[in-house]
């Protein structure tokens, strides 16, 4: 345990601390800082302090060092501070974090930083946060090379944005090796102070794949699970959509490239359902195909920190999140115009292009 510098007031001195101490004229931070010290002379330490006087120790710290080095004078102005960050400091701050890593890291912390700046941690927080700086993290992103990007984009932004009368609009997907995992021990449950526990190793009790479509409109969703992903497995699906949405509606299915969905059979069984109406997503661009979202979320609330003992547990408990899902749809609403996303692809790939 570290032990504060002592005081000895000679009795002049301590009659003045006294008279601040007391004085109803004397400022009220003055007379904090007073009984700071004649507490000091008293043989308390800063934490015995602190807690006297309802105070932080390190205020404590702070007025008990200052009345050494300077006495009674001291106390009555406030200790110096380190001021703002000068202007080029921080443009030369946020640079480097931008232009540059440090030796043997892939990115700036605010201690590394602060140490090649010669600032303090907080000033290299305060400036990050004040310019959206996060070198942390690291975002997945991929500008689509596919030649009929803007021709694909603005088809599918137009489904969104203005879907045609009297039919459903729906984005498909599969979301395939799903694992039913069955944790090795039980974990800990939440406790006020603790998280939940889980252990690191799990057991593998098979994977299914889960077919789903989301009405954009309202949010609805159609699933079905099935052992593979293979072409007959869509058209199975397929065959689930036409059988449950009404006669009357056309269909436009949003969907990806992945090679079963342009399967020669199926190219054949959508020839002879003329109702349905397909639209492909650029290559790389799965961002565009809004089921993406729905499938976050069934991982995040029922599959990440599920736990499955077998294959039918795993089934049935998607079926029901998608059931409890659909009690109370709600729609993902889409707001990106077409020519603002392709401004924004230009101006990646015109950075891209510069490194």
């Amino acid at each position: 345990m570290r032990v504060a510098q002592p005081i000895v007031l000679n009795e002049e001195t301590r009659r003045k601390l006294e008279r601040q101490s007391r004085g109803r004229s004397t400022q009220a931070r003055v007379v904090l800082r007073s009984r700071i010290v004649l507490l000091a002379a008293e043989g308390l330490q800063n934490k015995q302090i602190a807690t006297t006087l309802h105070v932080a120790p390190r205020m404590a710290a702070l007025w008990r060092g200052r009345f050494i080095e300077r006495g009674i004078e001291g106390l009555l102005t406030d200790a110096p501070r380190p001021g703002r960050t000068p202007s080029i400091s921080r443009t030369r701050l946020i640079e480097k974090t931008t232009q540059s890593t440090p030796q043997n890291a892939t990115h700036w912390s605010t201690r590394t930083m602060a140490r090649e700046m010669g600032i303090s941690k907080a000033s290299v927080s305060r400036i990050w946060r004040a310019n959206g700086l996060k070198p942390h993290r690291v975002e997945s992103f991929k500008v689509s090379n596919d030649p009929h990007f803007a021709d694909k984009l603005e088809a599918i932004v137009g489904l969104y944005l203005n879907p045609p009368e009297h039919a459903l609009v729906l984005s498909v997907d599969e979301k395939s090796q799903i694992q039913a995992l069955d944790r090795t021990q039980p974990g800990l449950p939440l406790r006020k102070g603790r998280a939940q526990t889980m252990t690191h190793d799990y057991k593998r009790n098979g994977t299914t794949t889960l077919f789903a479509a989301l009405n954009t409109a309202n949010g609805e969703v159609y699933g079905l699970c099935q052992q593979k992903h293979r072409h007959q497995e869509w058209l199975r699906f397929l065959r689930m959509i036409d059988q449950t949405v009404p006669a009357d509606k056309e269909i436009y299915l949003i969907c990806d490239n992945y090679a079963t969905h342009k399967h020669e059979r199926v190219a054949r069984w959508l020839e002879k359902h003329k109702r349905f109406h397909v639209r492909f997503t650029p290559t790389s661009a799965s961002w565009l195909n809004m089921v993406e979202r729905f499938f976050r979320d069934l991982t995040q609330n029922r599959l990440r920190r599920g736990v499955f003992q077998d294959l039918e547990q795993l089934i049935m408990a998607i079926g029901d999140y998608i059931d409890g899902h659909n009690k109370n749809p709600k729609p993902f609403i889409w707001t990106a115009k077409a020519n603002d996303i392709l401004e924004k692809v230009t101006r990646a790939q015109t950075t891209l292009n510069k490194r």
